[in-house]
């Protein structure tokens, strides 16, 4: 008797060990998600805004029309413009401490 609850006690700590590592790496995954979401919409706001820099862009009525669209990224990218940082320790950071 004594042998199956010490099995059964092991069982359950090693699978509450499992879900908290589980639940750790899904955490990790959509923040690293999150983060490159994030730059997505910062390359497209500079493919479609990118005349502003001297870039090729795109016809400038289809700029136009999209640009009602992207305001919370062209507050983004000025905020950005306003406190530039480091990217690599912007990558640093979404990965976490080792």
């Amino acid at each position: 008797m004594k042998i199956e609850s010490i099995k059964e006690k092991i069982k359950n700590g090693l699978r509450e060990v499992r879900e908290f590592f589980t639940a750790a790496n899904r955490n990790k995954a959509v923040s690293i998600i999150e983060y490159e979401a994030g730059e997505l919409e910062n390359i497209f706001s500079l493919l479609v805004m990118g005349s502003f820099i001297g870039m090729p862009s795109p016809p400038a009525h289809i700029s136009l029309q999209l640009m009602p669209l992207m305001e919370r990224e062209m507050k983004i990218m000025f905020n950005k413009v306003g406190t530039a940082n480091d990217a690599l320790a912007d990558i640093i950071e979404t990965l976490g401490e080792p």
